[in-house]
C-alpha cells in the first residue's frame, strides 16, 4: 500500500518524511493555507529523499503552467483537485514529460459522483471528502461505503489520521493513504505523528 503525506512547506517537514519514507511527498501550488511557490518548493524538493516521490497539487490551473512547474521543481506526478476533464487531462499529458504521472482527485459527496469512474483518463484516482467551497484537504471524513465495490485502485484520502487509518485500510483495502491535516499540530507537520502514520500504514499493508 503507497503512502502519501501532503503539504509539506518546511524543510522540518522534509526531515520528517526522509527519515520515514512514504512513497509521495505532496507540495501545494492552490489556493491553500499549505500554498508554496514553485522555488520554495524546488528547494525542498532538492533535500527529498530520491526514494520519495514529489508530488505537485493543483486546481484548475493553465496545463502550460502546471508543465513549467513540472518541469523547474522535478515533480514525478500531478494532482489535480479541481474540474479537470478528460480533454484537460489529454492536453496536460501532452505537455508533461514522459512517465509523470497524473491523480485526479474526486471530492466524494455521494454515490453519483462514482458513476462513471471507469472513463476518467488519469493514471491514479484519489478520493477525498467534500466539503461546499473546498478543493480539498478538509481533513473530514466521507462515507467509507460508498466504496464498496470500487472499480478501480485508488487512494484514499479525507480526514485520516494515525488513529484511523487500520480501521480505513481493514475496511477499505485501498491502493494508497493520503495524510495533511491528519499529521499536523497547530496547522504544521508533527514528526511523531508523520512517523506513527506510516509505520502503522506499513503495519497494516504486510498484515493484508
Amino acid at each position: 500500500m503507497k503512502v502519501k503525506v501532503c503539504g509539506l512547506t518546511r524543510n522540518e517537514d522534509v526531515d520528517a518524511v526522509n527519515s520515514f519514507l512514504p512513497d509521495y511527498a505532496g507540495f501545494v501550488f492552490a489556493e491553500s493555507k499549505r500554498r508554496i511557490t514553485r522555488s520554495r518548493a524546488a528547494s525542498l524538493i532538492k533535500n527529498l529523499d530520491p526514494l520519495i516521490k514529489p508530488v505537485g497539487v493543483f486546481v484548475n490551473m493553465d496545463c502550460k503552467e502546471i508543465a513549467a512547474i513540472t518541469q523547474f521543481c522535478g515533480l514525478a506526478a500531478v494532482q489535480l483537485h479541481g474540474h479537470e476533464d478528460n480533454p484537460y487531462m489529454s492536453k496536460l499529458r501532452s505537455l508533461l514529460p514522459e512517465g509523470i504521472q497524473i491523480i485526479k482527485a474526486l471530492r466524494v459527496q455521494n454515490q453519483a459522483i462514482l458513476a462513471d469512474v471507469s472513463g476518467i483518463t488519469c493514471d491514479l484516482l484519489l478520493l477525498d471528502a467534500y466539503k461546499e467551497g473546498l478543493a480539498g484537504g478538509t481533513g473530514e471524513v466521507f462515507d467509507w461505503k460508498l466504496l464498496q465495490d470500487f472499480p478501480r485502485p485508488y487512494i484514499l484520502a479525507g480526514g485520516l489520521n494515525p488513529s484511523n487509518l487500520q480501521t480505513a485500510v481493514e475496511a477499505l483495502h485501498p491502493y494508497g493513504v493520503d495524510v495533511s491535516s491528519g499529521v499536523e499540530t497547530g496547522g504544521l507537520k508533527d514528526r511523531e505523528k508523520i512517523r506513527d502514520f506510516i509505520q502503522t500504514a506499513r503495519r497494516c499493508s504486510d498484515e493484508n
